[in-house]
């Protein structure tokens, strides 16, 4: 894992070595850049070593000096690849490189080399001789990448905080784009908080023309769900015997390293499994697997965990932490973060890779099962969802959402007072907007209020209203399963892993995300994903004799911290200069509130939180 930036124009050598300085926890092994004053090209790369230790410096060129490339992520069929590009002529210089896969890929198949590669990447690529940059990011985004065109110079960096070091770049707030933020609870690609500067989505790649400064933006994949016409007499024994292949051969791709590997271990399901298949292609007790507990019962799950462990034999490794002792290192953690996010559970992310880095270089985890196989609590509310809608007047449902804030605010994790306020919140609305209102910290009523202007949902949410409306699928789980993959999954769950494991300079990989495991996933119909109120069906009846039946069925817990506990006595913080225009009377009366027990605005104020320690850190 790595961190890559450049630029090609305005700007000179002192703004390279500057955006590459805040990317050294990003890569902590090495630094290279490649500078040529008469073409006005930059780039710069920081290297946490993984693969062909002693042969994978970067910038890596092809044999004439023509090609060049700086490379964030892993390429797990890089071998296969290479044996394919020998064979048509390409000359290694790496003795297993997967980055040189990339300078001759390019070679041989252009635009469409993303298609070609089963992994995790953001790559930029320098063709000398046509005088252009090409720059991809994988299929879910899950190795980030940002950018910015202006009038005489393109810039580019794996983070935000490091594309703001160069001089050009205008740190205006696009208000928009902050309404989107507190809507979702995350920025949706490619907006990010500042006007001009975008991330590239998942899934596409672009091109910058050094002469003509013309830029290029294109898809090359995307999520959509198109199940299979036929479906086999027993559909649990023969799509749960494909299932288990994908998922031993996804989970063997994902242990090659020349450095130590572990697995993230929570108990759940998704984690479960990852670890069972492992023990099929290493011996189970040269495995590291890490978990971290909490004092606190009800965000505590590491009792599964431990005897996961237990039963797979791994090397295991555990680490019981207090709930406050973690608030404690809020600041801390927020300060990193190059993004604001709303998603609270960064915390106990980071001092799990944090626990996992003393052992190891590289982790692997579960992430991408929920969002493929429907294992969110928003999958079981659909059907009552589209009951309410269809048969509860229009007129009731503010009453109703009322009589709702009258109950009791707990601070338990997941209670069900949370659920049923947010479920009233988003049937309040039509049902393309259900999902981001259930996600999200502020409804577009309450926008208004915090902004001062009127709203209109259908701009807040204009993302997932066009991904719902232009989806094929024909059902709520299909059009549902849709937007958690294209959205939530890219730019909540995995920004956040990336950003908490890159904090301590850990590489997480996710095998759920293989390539030909997701083209499965996304054929299987609905009905086997969520089946009889069963979430991840299919997945389960795939993993019976292979995991506790306990472990398969029990109940979904989360990774959670006590957010609505702490705000009631966390220091509001100070107001950053380019929020006066918000109604900070407002935001008062929120604290107030959640204060003293008569509403749960934990979402919000986590947000408004991570909003103003990321202000004042621009501006420092």
């Amino acid at each position: 894992m790595c961190g890559i930036a450049g630029f090609i124009g305005a700007g000179g050598v002192h703004d390279l070595q500057a955006m590459g300085s805040a990317l050294v926890h990003r890569g902590p092994d090495g630094a290279g850049q490649y500078v040529d004053e008469s073409e006005r090209v930059f780039l710069a790369h920081r290297r946490l070593a993984i693969l062909d230790i002693g042969g994978g410096e970067q910038p890596m060129w092809n044999e004439d000096g023509q090609v060049c490339v700086i490379f964030n992520g892993e390429i797990y069929n890089h071998a296969e690849l290479r044996r394919d590009l020998v064979s048509r002529g390409h000359i290694f210089r790496s003795d297993h490189s997967d980055t040189e896969v990339l300078v001759h890929g390019y070679e041989e198949w252009g635009s469409a080399l993303p298609l070609m590669l089963n992994g995790m990447f953001a790559f930029a690529i320098y063709d000398r001789s046509r005088q252009r940059l090409f720059l991809a990011r994988d299929r879910f985004g899950k190795k980030p990448l940002y950018y910015v065109v202006g009038a005489d110079y393109f810039a580019f960096a794996s983070e935000l905080n490091a594309l703001l070091k160069h001089p050009q770049i205008d740190r205006t707030i696009d208000q928009k784009h902050l309404r989107k933020y507190f809507a979702y609870g995350f920025i949706p690609a490619p907006a990010t908080l500042y006007r001009g500067v975008n991330k590239l989505p998942g899934g596409h790649w672009m091109t910058y023309d050094i002469a003509s400064k013309a830029l290029q933006v294109a898809q090359f994949w995307q999520f959509k769900i198109e199940p299979f016409e036929t479906i086999p007499v027993k559909p649990e024994d023969v799509w749960g015997e494909q299932l288990r292949g994908l998922l031993s051969q996804a989970v063997k791709r994902r242990l090659i390293s020349d450095v130590p590997l572990g697995i993230f271990l929570s108990g759940g399901i998704d984690s479960s499994a990852v670890l069972a298949f492992a023990t099929r292609h290493v011996p189970s007790r040269e495995i590291k697997t890490f978990s971290i507990g909490f004092t606190e019962q009800s965000f505590d799950e590491s009792v599964y965990a431990q005897r996961m462990a237990e039963h797979f034999q791994s090397d295991h490794h555990h680490e019981v932490l207090s709930l406050e002792a973690v608030g404690d290192l809020a600041e801390k953690v927020l300060s990193m973060l190059d993004e604001p996010m709303g998603d609270s559970s960064i915390l106990p992310t980071y001092l799990l890779c944090r626990f996992a880095r003393q052992y190891v270089t590289v982790a692997l985890g579960g992430d991408g099962g929920d969002e493929l196989f429907a294992g969110y609590d928003p999958f079981k509310a659909l059907n009552p969802a589209q009951w309410y809608a269809k048969h509860v007047p229009a007129w009731l449902h503010g009453g109703l959402r009322s009589l709702a804030d009258l109950m009791p605010a707990s601070e338990r994790n997941m209670s069900f007072d949370f659920r049923i306020k947010r479920a009233l919140r988003g049937v309040s609305y039509p049902a393309r907007a259900w999902n981001p209102v259930w996600l999200g910290a502020l409804d577009p009523g309450e926008l208004e209020e915090l902004f001062q202007q009127p709203v209109r949902y259908e701009d807040v949410f204009e993302e997932a209203i066009a991904a719902w409306e232009s989806s094929s699928a024909d059902n709520l789980t299909d059009r549902t399963l849709e937007f958690y993959t294209r959205f939530y999954l890219q730019d909540n769950i995995l920004t956040k892993v990336d950003r908490a494991s890159m904090m301590v300079s850990l590489e997480v990989r996710a095998p759920f995300l293989d390539n030909d495991l997701v083209d499965f996933a996304r054929r299987v119909p609905h009905q086997y994903k969520l089946r009889h109120g069963v979430t991840k069906y299919l997945l389960k009846k795939s993993l019976e004799g292979i995991l506790p039946v306990d472990i398969i069925y029990r109940k979904k817990k989360g990774f959670g911290v006590p957010l609505a506990r702490w705000l009631k006595g966390w220091k509001e913080p100070a107001i950053a200069p380019r929020c006066n225009d918000l109604d900070l009377a407002w935001v008062s009366r929120r604290w107030s509130e959640h204060r003293a027990g008569k509403a749960d605005h934990r979402l919000f104020l986590w947000c408004w939180i991570v909003l103003q320690n990321h202000m004042r850190a621009v501006t420092a």
